[in-house]
């Protein structure tokens, strides 16, 4: 079972904003500080900062009027996934030959569902110091 598919323990940071654009700027803000409190490197936020745009880039254009976007943050000593999110009555199958998914699954370990109404993408990373102990 995908990471995505289960339903496991509470989000330790919820992001709820109007699913527009112009509100991207706290999405990348917002993930940029988390990943420096996990003592990600400059290097890693800077990739975090253009997945995390091309994750709400992929969801936005098809969210219903009026509703939020959702990012679930989960936290652990250098990890991090983030789960964007928005509802949409009629989600389009993803298009995992786009440029925008080519991007994500290069920069995180990612996934792309519909479910239940909402079109969700989830990315996992890791900091590049992962593993690299004292």
């Amino acid at each position: 079972m995908s990471d995505l598919s289960r339903r496991g323990p509470r989000a330790d940071v919820e992001l709820r904003l109007p699913a527009s654009g112009a509100y991207a700027s706290v999405l990348r803000t917002t993930t940029a500080g988390l990943a420096a409190r996990l003592d990600f490197t400059i290097d890693d936020i800077e990739d975090l900062r253009i997945a995390i745009d091309e994750a709400s880039s992929m969801v936005l254009p098809d969210a219903d009027p009026d509703s939020d976007l959702t990012c679930h943050y989960y936290l652990a000593p250098q990890r991090m996934t983030i789960e964007v999110s928005v509802r949409s009555a009629a989600p389009p199958e993803p298009d995992l030959d786009s440029f925008t998914w080519q991007v994500l699954s290069t920069l995180a370990q990612a996934e792309v569902r519909t479910d239940g109404g909402r079109l969700r993408v989830r990315l996992t990373v890791e900091s590049s110091l992962a593993g690299t102990g004292p």
